[in-house]
């Protein structure tokens, strides 16, 4: 093929191989490939239509778009000359049916809204992707949780025995967390589906284009309202990239308790050998390599957000050329993601947790000591801080038994709990885990008649959000499919 068409006008010499690499975006340019050809075949249909290009160009250049999308684009549109694909797939076309049909499809378009249409379109794909992986680990979350909403756990506070709650309440807890990922990922796709397709280099174009024609072709909801702000912006990309590093952290936080739990001297879980490596020298050893790499993985994610913010950060409007090189971040950081959930999902659903082990610690650490000063509380009129003193100074002591914890309020407040009618009984109940756990049954609490109205409301949620994921899909493919069916018909 030809050297860049691009250059032969107003630039003259021979560029060495460490620059063309130094500019090249082809790596970044595989993942926006095929939407390159989606949106080549509704600007040439767009063109067509409003009379701008002549039947017999616009059939052959469609034809051999249909070729591309067929078979696939030749590695050579992917070599380092051209800069970028669009160029290499431009001089295809020119190749295949000669300059004075192919150079006519660029006209009324630069790179700089084709690139941004393609970003767009594949980011769109990527997040319906993601999405349906977030509501997968959501249901699996939802249905661990419903298996265990009486299995009484340790919960903690500064990684000490802080209180009781149950298993489904702290799985609970991380599904709130990933369906707010959710909302936010929906959020984004909202205000990313708008097409660039028709803003040119980023003052639009004297061509008589209908945007809105190409942008209902392409599957989006509307043409972008700016020509300026649709080539220039990556708002779009740093949105998605703070919305799937959040999700990461979140993500993150759930693979160092598994690490932790699983641990022979905590012991809460037994995750899948699958999802584990052995070493090479110790035989013994079942590593949660999944887990301790997808923290990682969270690093990344927020590295390449942190990237992209920087090279946005100084940027004069419009157009930059600075902006190719954050499509790289955006890349990895989106695959990260995409490729962690589904791994988590599958790596909750198949673990074993050890429910007589949560249930013995528990009540360790004086884990229930709050509701021994709750019920000095309720039952015999002390004030909070009071209660709250006596119950810490007996901790101090090491026993919460009747004769220290009266020992206690004689020192502390000046007070017999004993004289207050306090008896061995009525602690021994009030410390039990589950006696404490039971007693949270208001909105939000471990208890299993909250956590049943929990589950409930979740539920509803997901559905609402896996019946977004299928209709959203749905409707960008039927554009996709009715897109190559138009360009089909045309080309015949």
């Amino acid at each position: 093929m030809r050297s860049d068409q691009i250059r032969q006008g107003r630039l003259s010499g021979e560029r060495s191989g460490d620059i063309e690499h130094f500019l090249a975006s082809m790596e970044a340019d595989r993942w926006i490939a095929e939407a390159d050809l989606l949106v080549d075949m509704a600007h040439l249909l767009g063109l067509r239509r409003q009379g701008i290009i002549d039947e017999a160009p616009a059939r052959a250049l469609m034809a051999a778009l249909l070729d591309l999308h067929d078979h696939g684009i030749p590695k050579e549109a992917f070599d380092e000359k051209f800069e970028d694909v669009h160029a290499g797939k431009e001089a295809y076309l020119i190749d295949r049916v000669g300059e004075d049909y192919g150079g006519r499809l660029h006209m009324g378009r630069s790179r700089n809204d084709e690139v941004a249409t393609c970003i767009r379109i594949r980011l769109k794909q990527e997040i319906i992707a993601l999405v349906r992986s977030l509501t997968e680990l959501r249901r699996t979350l939802l249905d661990v949780a419903a298996a265990h909403i009486e299995t009484v756990m340790p919960g903690f506070t500064h990684l000490q025995h802080a209180q009781p709650t149950t298993l489904a309440h702290y799985l609970l807890a991380y599904e709130q967390a990933f369906s707010r990922d959710t909302a936010r990922l929906r959020e984004a796709y909202a205000r990313l589906d708008v097409s660039p397709l028709g803003s040119a280099a980023f003052a639009s174009t004297g061509f008589p284009l209908d945007r809105a024609y190409t942008a209902r072709l392409l599957g989006f909801s509307r043409p972008a309202p700016n020509s300026m702000d649709a080539v220039a912006t990556r708002d779009f990309a740093i949105e998605v990239l703070s919305d799937a590093a959040i999700c990461m952290t979140t993500a993150s936080r759930l693979c160092e308790e598994l690490v932790l739990w699983s641990t022979a001297f905590v012991g809460f879980v037994q995750l899948d050998d699958v999802y584990c490596s052995s070493s090479s020298i110790m035989p013994q050893k079942k590593n949660p390599d999944v887990a301790e790499i997808m923290r990682a993985k969270a690093g990344t994610v927020a590295g390449e957000l942190a990237a992209a913010i920087t090279i946005t950060k100084g940027l004069p409007m419009s157009y930059n050329r600075d902006l190719q090189e954050l499509t790289p971040h955006l890349w990895r950081g989106v695959e990260a993601a995409r490729q962690s959930i589904p791994l988590l999902s599958g790596m909750i659903g198949s673990a074993t947790f050890n429910v007589e082990r949560m249930a013995a610690e528990a009540g360790r650490g004086f884990s229930t000591a709050t509701d021994l000063a709750d019920l000095l509380v309720r039952e015999y009129g002390l004030p909070f801080r009071t209660a709250h003193r006596i119950v810490g100074r007996a901790v101090r002591y090491g026993s919460l038994d009747l004769a220290t914890l009266d020992a206690a309020a004689r020192e502390a407040a000046g007070i017999s709990v004993v004289e207050l009618g306090v008896t061995e009984e009525k602690i021994t109940t009030v410390l039990d885990p589950r006696h404490a756990v039971a007693l949270r049954s208001i909105t939000g609490g471990p208890a299993p008649a909250a956590v049943a109205v929990q589950l409930s409301e979740q539920k509803d949620l997901l559905a609402r959000d896996a019946a977004w994921v299928e209709e959203t899909d749905a409707a960008l493919s039927n554009a996709f499919r009715d897109l190559i069916l138009e360009s089909r018909r045309f080309a015949a």
